[in-house]
Formats: C-alpha cells, structure tokens, sequence
C-alpha cells in the first residue's frame, strides 16, 4: 500500500523532508521521478509504458501536500515504520486503501527507485 494526505492537512510541510523517496510535494508542485531518486532518462514500468525520468508531472492536490504513490515505499528498507506519518502533527498521513503493496513490492519499489 501506499501513504497519503488527507484534506485535514495543515501544510505545515514537517512531512516533506522526512521522505527518503522524495514522494511528498507541496500543494501546486509538479513533480518528476528523478526527484530523489536514481532514475534517469528514460524509465520503463515494464507494463509497456515509459517515461522521460525528469519530465515534469502534474501535481496530485492544489490544495495540500500530496504523496506520489509511484514513489512512496512506505519508507519499507529505510525505516520502521513510515516517516511522513510519525512526524505529522494532525495525524493526516494514513494509509491508502487503493493502492495495497506488499513489503516484497516496496522493497522491489524501493530498489527500482534507488538502483545505481
């Protein structure tokens, strides 16, 4: 699974540095997978489709942070438990019951987005 924001965020923005992924984008910004991550150029997601890694995307929420779900592991091989949800102070990074990963796939995201 992945993380998300709920609408009750105070974008007080304590989430977004935590992400080791850079998944988490303020309110309005694009976005682009090569943003913290080891993608570049071309990237394939093996279902046919690709993508230039710094073409920029756009954003998820105008109105608060957001968390890409491409990019979010669930901090799954950083950390114990998910960062943007341990630091948030209104409780508002929770679980996304459409996007439901197992840790064997995090861990695969997590090795897609950091390969060197």
């Amino acid at each position: 699974m992945a993380i998300k924001i709920t609408e009750e965020c105070i974008n007080c923005g304590a989430c977004e540095p935590e992400c080791p992924n850079n998944a988490i984008y303020d309110a309005g910004a694009s976005w682009k997978f090569s943003d913290g991550t080891a993608l570049k150029g071309l990237i394939d997601f093996g279902d046919g489709t690709s993508l230039d890694a710094d073409a920029l995307q756009a954003p998820i929420s105008d109105e608060v942070y957001y968390i890409v779900p491409d990019k979010c592991t669930e901090c799954v091989g950083f950390h114990d438990e998910p960062q943007c949800a341990a630091v948030c102070p209104v409780d508002c990074c929770v679980d996304d019951e459409d996007i439901r990963e197992s840790k064997e796939d995090l861990l695969a995201k997590k090795d897609w987005l950091h390969a060197e």
